[in-house]
């Protein structure tokens, strides 16, 4: 799905969509999009940020809000780190700057679509095989594989699809630690695409919501100067 009001993205990346076999709705606007996206139920949304009523951020959060697992992907013509903040803070899980290559949005679809389908196994670590497991579970969080689901004390948390999937990669070998240039090369597929500093971003909003005292987490642990790791215990 798209939300734009530029006539002429609509009908090129329905073009994209309709060449590589995906179905494909569109809304010019933020109102229309989210009751668009309520009756269509798509898997991937395209969000431009400048939208003629109420901005992009405003429409992820609200999608966020209603608890909707959806990979949302931000167009913007604004391209410098503190949008970008913004976009992940309010739930973004990718982010295209204006003008991009349509083959270059092709692309990142079609990791997303890859994801999904491996999402039934462990990512593997290190050049090792995927460990095959149902759940994760440490202290109070559950983490299960596969199904896009995180609880805390039996409650599910809302997550970006791109946050649980950075949970999952962390999970599957409790107590290892992934540097930032390794979550990107797995989760983001290509650690080129991407700044680094985002992983920070979604650190700091997965703490909100999985720790008791974000500041001082006991699950997603920051190891100074090499990266993050699950705890293996508490």
């Amino acid at each position: 799905m798209l939300i734009d009001d530029d006539e002429s993205l609509q009908s090129l990346i329905e073009q994209i969509a309709q060449r590589d076999g995906y179905d494909f709705c569109y809304a010019s606007n933020g109102i229309d999009g989210m009751r668009i996206l309520r009756e269509e139920r798509p898997d991937f949304l395209i969000l431009d940020v400048m939208l003629p009523d109420i901005n992009g951020f405003e429409v992820c959060q609200k999608i966020r809000d209603e608890d909707r697992l959806i990979h949302v992907l931000f167009l913007s013509a604004k391209g410098d780190i503190v949008d970008k903040s913004i976009g992940f803070k309010s739930g973004a899980d990718d982010y295209l700057v204006k003008p991009f290559q349509m083959e270059e949005l092709s692309l990142r679809i079609q990791a997303f679509v890859r994801r999904r389908e491996q999402s039934t196994r462990v990512l593997g670590h290190k050049g090792s095989g995927s460990r095959k497991k149902e759940a994760y579970r440490v202290g109070d969080l559950e983490i299960f594989f596969g199904k896009y689901e995180v609880q805390v004390r039996g409650q599910k948390v809302q997550l970006s699809s791109r946050e649980i999937e950075m949970l999952e990669l962390l999970a599957g070998y409790p107590g290892s630690v992934f540097t930032r240039e390794e979550i990107l090369e797995k989760v983001w597929d290509d650690k080129e695409q991407v700044d680094p500093s985002c992983i920070t971003v979604f650190a700091r909003k997965i703490r909100e919501k999985i720790e008791d005292n974000p500041s001082k987490p006991k699950y997603l642990i920051t190891v100074w100067r090499v990266g993050y790791k699950i705890a293996d215990k508490v």
